[in-house]
C-alpha cells in the first residue's frame, strides 16, 4: 500500500510566528487515515497553533505567519495557488467553545457550509442535515424541533451540533481544539464516544489537556513543549514508554 493511500495529513519542516515570536519550530509528523491523533502539552507550548495552521486559520491572526509544508488529502495546502477558504471545507473545525451561529435554527446551523458552496436544492439539504446530525449523535434528541435556534441547546448537545456543521461538507480531517473543556462530564462522554465512531469516516486531531482522554480515545499521541514536537508515537508507547525523560515528567505530571 502506498503512503499516499495512508497518511492523510503530512506535516513537513513547519514554522509558525507571531510577529517576532517564534512559536511552531520545525514541526514534522504524519498522520494516518481514520485514526484519532491527540495532541498534548502544558499551556503555550503551540498545541492551538498546530492545528490552526492545518486549516490556515493560523494566518487570520495580524502578525502571524508561517512557513513549510502541510499535505493533506495529496494537496499542498501552503502552495502558491490554494484557496484557504476551500482548504476549511476539507478541513473542519470544532472549537473548545461551542459557537453555533446565534441566529440561525438548528437545521439552518448544519447546512450553513452547504448553503455556501451553492447547494440550494431543499431535498438534498433535509438529507445531509439529517445525516449529520445521526453523525454527529443528535438527530433523535433534534429532529422535532429543527426550527429551534442552535443557541436554545445545552452546551454538550450545541457541541454536537458544531460537529453535525462540520460533517455536513464531508471533510476528510475535523480538528478539534479542547472540544470537552467548557462541557460537562456525561456530555464529555458522549462526544468521546462519538469521535470513536466519527474515525471511520474522518481523520480526527483533536488538541486536550486532559492525558486520560488522549489515552482513551486516540491512536496516536504527540506531546508539544515550548513549539517544539518532542515525541509523537502510538498512544499506548507514549503513555507507558515514552522514549524522552520530558514526555515522562509531563505525563507523570511533574510539570504542567
Amino acid at each position: 500500500m502506498s503512503m499516499e493511500s495512508v497518511q492523510n495529513v503530512d506535516v513537513r519542516n513547519l514554522n509558525a510566528w507571531f510577529g517576532h515570536t517564534h512559536a511552531l519550530r520545525n514541526i514534522n509528523l504524519g498522520v494516518d487515515r481514520n485514526t484519532v491523533t491527540a495532541i498534548i502539552g502544558p499551556s503555550g507550548c503551540g498545541k492551538s497553533t498546530f492545528i490552526r495552521c492545518l486549516n490556515r486559520l493560523h494566518e487570520e491572526i495580524p502578525g502571524a505567519a508561517a512557513s513549510g509544508k502541510v499535505v493533506i488529502e495529496g494537496v499542498n495546502i501552503y502552495g502558491p495557488a490554494v484557496d484557504p477558504v476551500s482548504i476549511r471545507r476539507k478541513v473542519g473545525m470544532v472549537f473548545q467553545k461551542p459557537n453555533p451561529f446565534p441566529s440561525m435554527s438548528i437545521f439552518d446551523n448544519v447546512a450553513a457550509g452547504l448553503k455556501l458552496a451553492g447547494v440550494r436544492r431543499k431535498s438534498l439539504l433535509v438529507e445531509v442535515v439529517e445525516k449529520s446530525l445521526q453523525y454527529a449523535a443528535l438527530w433523535e434528541e433534534v429532529k422535532d424541533k429543527l426550527n429551534a435556534p442552535g443557541t436554545s441547546l445545552s452546551g454538550g448537545q450545541q457541541q454536537r451540533l458544531c460537529i453535525a456543521r462540520a460533517l455536513a461538507v464531508e471533510p476528510g480531517v475535523l480538528l478539534m481544539d479542547e472540544p470537552t473543556s467548557a462541557l460537562d462530564p456525561i456530555s464529555t462522554a458522549k462526544v468521546e464516544e462519538l469521535m470513536t465512531e466519527l474515525r471511520k469516516r474522518v481523520t480526527i486531531i483533536i488538541v486536550t489537556h486532559n492525558m486520560q482522554q488522549a489515552a482513551r480515545i486516540s491512536d496516536q499521541t504527540a506531546f508539544f513543549l515550548m513549539g517544539e514536537l518532542i515525541e509523537y508515537g502510538e498512544t499506548s508507547q507514549v503513555f507507558t514508554a515514552p522514549r524522552e525523560s520530558r514526555t515522562e515528567s509531563y505525563i507523570t505530571g511533574r510539570f504542567g
